[in-house]
């Protein structure tokens, strides 16, 4: 499946696949999680702009005079620390399951290692099966909080602050 750079156009997309996502929570009793709504926007639209946003795509898209495809996922990150830190990596529960999301975190990583950039990092639920165990699949491991540095430090209190703190939840890394 094609990744590409995501479009401005297409962020209300990127909102409508997190929300579709998201849903996947209530299932294991995260309302909350699956009622939070997706970055603004104006949010989404830095990421964009900064580079930092992109999308795989289902249909056209692929080939030289091609359409530009239907975003089905998408990854956006930050820099923090000096790594490349995932902020969010969404799917479509449509096409899950199908090795997209961990396309897209390579793709992530073919950026950090043109960037000469050491690690991937995110933050994640550790007891939620797409989530910590699955990211450990891909190369990630588990940090302890108090080794974190002060941009991951921060990233966790907003979290906490946000209320994710009511089910565990951990920074992991991936080295490169």
């Amino acid at each position: 499946m094609p990744i590409r750079a995501a479009h401005m156009d297409e962020l209300t997309a990127l909102q409508d696949i997190e929300r579709a996502a998201g849903i996947c929570f209530r299932d294991i009793g995260m309302p909350e999680i699956a009622d939070d709504e997706p970055l603004t926007l104006g949010e989404l639209g830095r990421y964009q702009r900064a580079g930092m946003a992109w999308v795989a795509v289902d249909g056209p898209g692929a080939g030289a005079g091609a359409g530009p495809g239907i975003p089905v996922a998408y990854l956006i990150a930050d820099r923090v620390d000096g790594n490349l830190h995932v902020e969010q990596v969404s799917v479509h529960p449509d096409r899950a399951r199908r090795g997209i999301g961990r396309s897209l975190l390579e793709h992530l990583a073919g950026v950090a290692a043109r960037e000469g950039v050491p690690a991937l990092t995110l933050t994640t639920f550790t007891e939620v099966p797409w989530n910590a165990p699955y990211y450990a699949r891909c190369g990630f491991r588990l940090l302890d909080d108090g080794g974190l540095a002060p941009g991951l430090r921060e990233i966790r209190a907003r979290e906490s602050e946000h209320g994710l703190d009511r089910w565990p939840r951990a920074c992991m890394r991936r080295d490169l």
